[in-house]
């Protein structure tokens, strides 16, 4: 069973930086994908990143290129996501997900998710 937990969400002010980390176990599939996604009060969860195992690939929806970074580390356990030059509106739950195959940023294609971490950009 593939289990994700989410860390390092918090309160940052607009500017700062924060990096989100997920936590992987139980993953048995390859090649996989690793994806970031968030969910703000009363909207949508979308698409944030997602990182492609096989070749290193990644893919950023348009709000966040340029300003966030999805990587993996070495042993292949923890996801990351670093954020920079955050913005109030980058306020949301951020969630890590999962799924074997390639990075898509269609959240319904995505089989794996953790509980989610909490990021507050003031202004």
């Amino acid at each position: 069973q593939v289990q994700l937990v989410e860390s390092g969400g918090g309160l940052v002010q607009a500017g700062g930086s924060l990096r989100l980390s997920c936590a992987v176990s139980g993953r048995t599939f390859s090649p996989y994908a690793m994806g970031w996604f968030r969910q703000a009060p009363g909207k949508e969860r979308e698409f944030v990143a997602a990182l492609a195992s096989n070749d290193g690939e990644t893919l950023y929806s348009d709000a966040v290129k340029g300003r966030f970074t999805v990587s993996e580390d070495n042993a292949k356990t923890t996801v990351y996501l670093q954020m920079n030059s955050l913005k109030p509106e980058d306020t949301a739950v951020y969630y890590c997900a999962g799924r074997p195959g390639v990075i898509t940023a269609v959240r319904v294609r995505w089989d794996y998710w953790g509980q989610g971490t909490q990021v507050t950009v003031s202004s």
